[in-house]
Parts: C-alpha cells; structure tokens; sequence
C-alpha cells in the first residue's frame, strides 16, 4: 500500500482539508478520499505515483470534501462513492453548503450510494464501509483492517468531534457513532481524520465513555 495525504486549501475560504490518495503496489488501482480542493496537487501526486483511479471515495457532502470531485473525475475518471443517506445531499446545496458558504453551488451526481459494512477493493486491498451518522445522516469510515487505518472524515477528530450544527446533524448520534462504532476497533488502529492531524482509538477512548452515559 501507498498513502499520500494531502492537506488542501478546500473551496471554503480558511478551511484545510485532508485528501487521502491510497494505491495498491501491484495493480496501481487507487482510491482518492475527499478531493477538496487543489486539484492541481492531486493530479500531480497522481502521476507521480503513475496511479489509475478507480473510487473517489466521499466520507460525507460537505462542500470542503467534495469541491475537487467533479474535476478529478473528468480528469483522471473512477466512480464516485457516497453513503447513500448523503446521496441527496451532495445534489442539495443547501445540505453540502456550497449554497452560503462558497461562491459557487456545487451539484455532484454520485455514481454509487454504498451502505454499512459494504466492502469496497482496489487490487488486494480491502476497506470495510462504517456508517457513522452524526455530523450529516450519512457520514461514513472506511476501515481497512489488515493496515489497522480508519479513515474517518469529519466523525472523529484528534481530541474531539465533528460539529453537529450544520443540515443533518446530530450529537447523540455523532457519540452514538464514536463509541460504538470506532471505539470498538483495535486500540492500534490508526484514525485518519478529514480535518488536523492522525491519531489512535486508543487515545481517544477516555474522552467518549463519559460523554455516552446517558445516551441510550
């Protein structure tokens, strides 16, 4: 396996987000995590690793994870994919916040709409789909197990959560999604968040155990 992460300047003004580009060795065939923005850095890391897109992978519609979608797939093609409860969102830009929060409205028409526990392949690789609701309804992990990497969006983040004030949201669910969701993964896994820096579930278990008393 290659991972390039990539810190983008995203669509929304003062907001970096990370793109993951993960290739497997043998057969080239990639996936691309949340192309946010700078597409020019994307396609240059791209060609370097002389990588064949086949997902651009959508952990969520929200307008500094998908700004770059539609360019990356007119130039280097691969199918993309959203947890179906986001499908609608990424055409609503009221939902995907392109509406206020950029100078232009983004309508992205994904290919597929993939559910919980759905397995996705790019040669011998293997990622597991995780729903995660709670920053939209249809946020989503995808977890490779062998690598002992999570790569979770705007679920989870180094020492705390995603918002849940924004369409869609919700925090019993984004803790609900947490604690029972990641926090049950080897204490080794690795956490690839959409936003800062990586970090372990281990590191992060003291924070939720409180917070999901009283959450049913």
């Amino acid at each position: 396996m290659i991972l390039k992460i990539l810190k983008l300047k995203s669509i929304i003004a003062g907001i970096e987000t990370n793109c993951y580009i993960i290739v497997d060795e043998d057969t080239k065939e990639t996936i691309v995590i949340d192309p946010g923005g700078e597409i020019e850095k994307i396609i240059k890391t791209l060609e370097l690793l002389d990588a064949k897109v086949k997902y651009i992978y959508l952990t969520h519609c929200h307008a500094d994870h998908i700004g770059e979608v539609r360019k990356l797939k007119e130039m280097k093609g691969g199918n993309i994919l959203i947890h179906k409860e986001d499908y609608d969102g990424l055409k609503n830009p009221e939902i995907n916040l392109t509406g206020f929060m950029t100078e232009k409205e983004i309508i992205v028409e994904a290919d597929s709409r993939v559910n919980n526990e759905d397995v996705i392949h790019i040669g011998q690789l293997e990622f597991e789909v995780i729903h995660t609701p709670g920053h939209t309804k249809g946020g989503s992990c995808l977890y490779c197990e062998k690598a002992k990497m999570l790569f979770a969006g705007d679920t989870i983040f180094k020492g705390t959560w995603g918002r849940t004030d924004m369409p869609t949201g919700n925090f019993e669910d984004v803790i609900k999604s947490i604690t029972n969701k990641i926090l049950v993964l080897p204490d080794d896994t690795i956490i690839y968040p959409g936003h800062g820096s990586t970090t372990r579930v281990v590191e992060e278990e003291p924070i939720y155990y409180g917070l999901s008393r009283g959450i049913d």
